[in-house]
Parts: structure tokens; sequence; C-alpha cells
């Protein structure tokens, strides 16, 4: 089943990179009671996710808090250090939660997994962005094949 609006967003664990080094962080920690902006991209330091899509909730992180958003985070099917990594590379801060979806079990629970194995990539997540109130999806923008459009940061804001 794919996930759709007004669903709720489904008990899962991500990996992130804390102070003390990796860390387990649930969905109930990450949506409980918060408006958050969650996008997804098939991969770390691929070009599109590190030329658009990283720097693009980068740039306007100021302007999504300021309507409201409280957590901004980045998930892609890869393992926590290459996430920490490329949050890094990136410079998001505090700006955004890097998530590890390392197995995929995200991706496949709220069915937007790809299949990447014809790239040498494995299944990964495809390309989208949610938003979503105390865990309940009110916006889902998945993209259609390799395009980069509906899950831009840009895009995101003018749904607030």
């Amino acid at each position: 089943m794919t996930l759709k609006v007004g669903d709720h967003i489904p008990a899962a664990t991500f990996m992130t990179f804390g102070p003390e080094g990796p860390r387990p962080i649930t969905t109930d920690e990450i949506f409980k009671g918060k408006t958050v902006a969650l996008f997804a991209v098939p991969g770390a330091f691929t070009p599109t996710c590190s030329a658009k899509h990283v720097p693009g909730f980068k740039t306007h992180a100021a302007e999504f808090r300021a309507k409201g958003v409280e957590t901004i985070a980045c998930v892609s099917v890869n393992d926590v250090f290459v996430m920490k990594a490329w949050g890094a590379d990136q410079e998001v801060g505090d700006d955004i939660l890097m998530l590890a979806d390392g197995n995929g079990a995200f991706a496949a629970a709220i069915g937007l997994e790809l299949d990447g194995k014809g790239f040498g990539m494995g299944v990964r997540s495809q390309r989208y962005s949610l938003l979503a109130k105390d865990g309940v999806v009110t916006e889902l923008n998945v993209e259609a094949g390799g395009e980069f459009r509906v899950s831009a940061a840009e895009y995101m804001l003018a749904q607030l």
C-alpha cells in the first residue's frame, strides 16, 4: 500500500548521528506533536540530490520554520555514516535532520521503494516530499520517473 494524504506515518526506526555517535530515532520522536517536512532522495551524494534537493531545503529552512514547520528531515536508503558525511558536505547543521533508512524498511512500509538495481544501486527510495502534522500526512509529493519538481523545497513552501 502506498502512503497517501490522511494516512498516519507508520512506526519505523531510522538511524541518525548525534553527539555521542549513531543512535536510533523513531517516527514517534520525529513526528509526534510536530509539523514536519520530510523529503526523500534515492541516494546521498547523487547529482540531483546534492545539487538541488538538499540545498533547496537548507536555503529555505528559515521560511519553513516561519510557516510552522518544526523539523525538516531528509531520508535516504544509505547507512548512518554516509548520511552524516553527506550532511557535513552539504553543511546542513541543525537545519536538516539526516535520517538513514539503511535497510529501506521505511521506504517499503510506505510503498515508495525504487528499484535501482539496473544502476547498481539496489532498492532505494523514490524521490518525494511530504508534510505531516502530528504524524498525519497532509501533503505528499511523489516525483514521476527521474523528475525533480514536486518534491522541491519551493514547491512544498507554496503548499504551506
